[in-house]
């Protein structure tokens, strides 16, 4: 017999140890997957932070920085501000008691300067530093006052029929609509600020002709816009002299237009090295650009002979005061030259200008009713007859040889006003503007309405005829120059512009034709071929301008109270006055040796020009 087994046979389990390590490996292994792929997704976002933290700290230190040297650029400007009040003081007590007024008012705008204002100069700025680069020689302008200083604003009338208006908002007369503009401004219509044809004004305010750049030690570069009264440094400024003179700015030019760019930039070079503190660079801006056909506006570089040689005034002399009492719309001067004609409310008046000593007038012309205006009067060639429009229906036709003028007889259209008058060359017609856009054309020897010119869509404003008398120019309120062929009666050209035309004038030896315009600009066309050049000297409207019977050169006046003579026809500056209010008219003698102007101010000026 078999004895008992010492130790009883093991246990088994009920599953197979086997498949649960296998188990706990896979879910182990799939727990480690994604520890690891968060610690990969926080490690990106950690070095994302790091790099934002850094750029961040970037920022930090570049605005510092910034903030730092703006605080130093505030308190370096303020030292400059210091140091120019100072030479100020100094200069000013050195000045007439005109340019006095002149800087401190520049000044005081100087304060006032925009930001918006500001980068407009530096825009012009660089594009004159493009020009410069091409090696062309600038203009330098002649402005000698402050573009600060504003003309007085006058209200504007509401439609073409505010020529009518306008009358009745100088006398306060309420029968026809005014824009509600006209209580603010009736203080300036009583001191008899008054303006040609209707419109809309747009106050748009002009940077000075002068940018000033102050360069502190070390090399800070600050352009500060500063109306600046003098359009060159000190030493070679047009001014009035003390008997009226228009000193001729042609030593500037002569001095500053032949300058080479490079050389400028080699004086300005130097001039650094070599002075310490502040420097002012006087940069001259251009005032003159021709426009291509495609419409690329260029400043133009003067011919050597722009200010010089036979027939170009040098300056201009005022000689005589005409104190007509009324605004002055309307002048007209004689041939040979000795009377001027001045036309106001519902008279015009006749001056001996050959006796200077004389204050009041010889007669007075009673042509419409007292609160209506004259706005045109042209005399024929042979200097015996005076026809006379405005606003009423009639034109008057005066007998200037008579003991006593008298009226000859009455021309009457059906138009309400008339704003501008023609005379043929031979003297046997002439061509009123009326309101209502038409050109009346008149018999002068049967007195009678012969044809009506019709295109214009608002008032004809303004007309000049060639010296053949084969051609008639006409601008109007619609914003368009019109020719019209007088032997066949028809229109030939019409020019579209952005403003309304408020006087225009035909150069009597050459196809070009001046147009003033409500935007302040000059343009001279050339009849025949698409080119012109535009002219930015005034600073408001431009409400009259005559071409010299030489044809060399023209005057143009505005509401700026400006008295512009241009070289023909580029438009470099010949000389300028500054009147003491808007100037409404003007007209040049036969021999180019006087300019006549009439003025907001209730005068006529006589002007000398000098060659």
């Amino acid at each position: 017999m078999y004895p008992q087994a010492r130790h009883p046979a093991p246990h088994q389990p009920a599953q197979p140890f086997k498949f649960t390590i296998s188990e706990s490996c896979d879910r182990i292994k799939e727990e480690f997957q994604f520890l690891q792929a968060q610690y990969h997704s926080l490690k990106l976002e950690c070095e994302k932070l790091a790099s934002e933290k850094t750029e961040m700290q970037r920022h930090y230190v570049m605005y510092y920085e910034m903030s730092y040297g703006l605080n130093i650029e505030m308190h370096k400007q303020a030292e400059i501000v210091k140091r120019l009040n100072a030479i100020c003081a100094q200069v000013i007590p050195f000045l007439s008691q005109e340019h006095q007024q002149q800087v401190v008012q520049a000044v005081e705008r100087a304060k006032q300067v925009t930001m918006a204002e500001l980068n407009a100069i530096i825009g012009q700025q660089q594009l004159q530093a493009q020009h410069l680069s091409h090696g062309h020689a600038l203009p330098v302008p002649l402005t000698p006052h402050p573009a600060g200083l504003q003309p007085p604003t006058l209200p504007p009338v509401g439609s073409s029929a505010g020529l009518l208006a306008l009358s009745s908002a100088l006398s306060g007369h309420p029968q026809l609509p005014i824009k509600d503009e006209k209580k603010h401004h009736d203080s300036e219509h009583q001191r008899g600020n008054w303006f040609l044809p209707s419109c809309h004004f747009k106050k748009t305010p002009k940077v000075s002709t002068m940018e000033i750049f102050f360069h502190p030690v070390p090399g800070l570069r600050t352009p500060m816009a500063v109306p600046c009264p003098y359009p060159a440094p000190f030493g070679i400024v047009p001014h009035a002299g003390m008997n009226g003179d228009l000193t001729s700015p042609g030593a500037a030019y002569a001095g500053l237009h032949n300058i080479s760019p490079q050389m400028n930039r080699n004086i300005f070079k130097n001039i650094t090295k070599k002075m310490c503190g502040i420097i002012c660079v006087c940069v001259p801006r251009a005032y003159s650009f021709h426009v291509s056909a495609d419409g690329q506006m260029q400043p133009v570089p003067f011919p050597p002979d722009a200010l010089i040689g036979p027939g170009i005034p040098r300056h201009a002399r005022q000689i005589n005061t005409l104190s007509h009492g009324e605004v002055v719309c309307a002048v007209t001067i004689s041939n040979p030259t000795r009377h001027v004609y001045t036309g106001g409310k519902g008279c015009v008046k006749v001056w001996d200008i050959s006796h200077p000593g004389n204050k009041s007038p010889v007669s007075q012309l009673d042509c419409l009713n007292r609160d209506n205006y004259i706005r045109s009067c042209r005399l024929l060639p042979d200097g015996r007859t005076l026809i006379v429009g405005g606003e009423a229906s009639t034109l008057s036709i005066w007998d200037l040889a008579a003991p006593t003028p008298r009226i000859k007889a009455e021309l009457t259209s059906s138009a309400p006003a008339c704003y501008a008058l023609a005379i043929s060359p031979d003297s046997k017609v002439c061509f009123s503007c009326c309101s209502d856009g038409n050109i009346a054309v008149w018999d002068l020897h049967n007195q009678t309405l012969v044809r009506q010119f019709q295109g214009h869509t608002d008032g004809a404003s303004c007309i000049d005829i060639s010296n053949d008398g084969t051609k008639l120019w006409t601008g109007g309120l619609d914003n368009t120059v019109r020719s019209w062929d007088l032997r066949e009666g028809r229109q030939l050209q019409q020019h579209d512009f952005t403003s309304q035309i408020f006087s225009l004038g035909y150069c009597p030896t050459g196809e070009w034709l001046a147009v003033g315009m409500e935007n302040s600009n000059v343009e001279v066309l050339h009849v025949t071929k698409p080119d012109k050049y535009q002219l930015h000297l005034h600073e408001s409207c431009v409400l009259s301008l005559k071409f010299a019977h030489c044809g060399k050169w023209f005057v143009s006046t505005g509401k700026d109270n400006l008295l512009n003579a241009w070289r023909t026809p580029y438009g470099a500056s010949i000389f300028q006055s500054k009147e003491s209010s808007s100037v409404l008219s003007c007209d040049i003698s036969v021999d180019d040796k006087y300019i006549v102007t009439g003025s907001g101010d209730k005068k006529a000026t006589v002007y000398e020009v000098i060659y």
